[in-house]
């Protein structure tokens, strides 16, 4: 008798952790489409569905289920010509939310609209993405642009002013394989003349592009640095071709250097 009530007893002290334990337990699968979008994240470009099966842990027929629902609900989108899975249009929002904390960014949005609405060419501000430089504000000019630039826009890191800056301020390990996966194939010693290229930059602290990427349409781009130094956004000012002034001292330049400067002694203040 004792025996049994000794042993009710330790039946009734374990059930409140039971219910503990129970209620920490959640939703498996939310957990498992969390591990997809995370293998996503970490890897920093587009991925197949069997490598991002196998860093997600998952089998392929499996990780494909979840990657349906995900893209339905836009966190994931898949590109119909190479089937590789990217960040959806749910996740940018999010990181959207997030991004409106930032105290760079806040700085930013008030000085982009200023420098837009005085220069009357169109303003990007581009922060650190998994995929690379992301325009997560875009000012249009007065005039159109023959331009495909929005929110979510990821800059190519060789072919566009934007890339070029992001690249020069960052440390070889932040860009590297993102370039390799944007020009495969490519040898080392075009690496060697790509790393010279964004030196020059450095020491400008300004970089352009002329009727590259898109025909009649130029840009000048500058990094915005935190006091320690860090890369916190780039600032670009696009336009057409014979209209902005792209010289390293022009107008042009001078305005976006004065805005960057200003965004980042906001930025320290902040």
């Amino acid at each position: 008798m004792a025996g049994r009530k000794a042993g009710e007893a330790g039946t009734q002290a374990d059930a409140p952790a039971a219910r503990a334990d129970k209620a920490q337990r959640g939703i498996q699968s939310v957990e498992v489409g969390g591990r997809l979008l995370a293998a996503l994240a970490a890897a920093r470009t587009p991925m197949p569905l069997a490598a991002l099966a196998e860093a997600a842990q998952l089998a392929p027929a499996q990780a494909h289920a979840y990657l349906v629902s995900l893209t339905r609900l836009g966190l994931i989108k898949r590109d119909h010509l190479s089937g590789r899975y990217e960040p959806g249009p749910l996740s940018l929002q999010l990181g959207m939310l997030h991004l409106e904390q930032d105290p760079a960014y806040r700085a930013a949005l008030p000085r982009a609209d200023a420098l837009a609405q005085a220069s009357g060419f169109s303003v990007a501000i581009s922060i650190a993405g998994p995929q690379g430089p992301t325009v997560v504000r875009y000012v249009p000019a007065s005039a159109p642009l023959h331009v495909n630039l929005h929110v979510g826009t990821v800059m190519a890191l060789a072919a566009t002013a934007t890339g070029r800056v992001f690249c020069a301020f960052q440390p070889p390990a932040q860009w590297q394989p993102l370039w390799h996966a944007q020009q495969p194939g490519a040898t080392d010693a075009e690496l060697a003349t790509f790393s010279e290229a964004l030196q020059a930059i450095r020491q400008r602290g300004i970089e352009r592009s002329i009727d590259t990427p898109s025909p009649a349409v130029s840009s000048l781009s500058v990094p915005v640095l935190d006091a320690a130094g860090a890369l916190r956004l780039v600032l670009t000012l696009v336009g057409s071709t014979g209209a902005i002034d792209v010289g390293w001292r022009g107008t042009a330049a001078q305005a976006l250097q004065a805005a960057a400067a200003d965004i980042g002694a906001a930025l320290r203040q902040a």
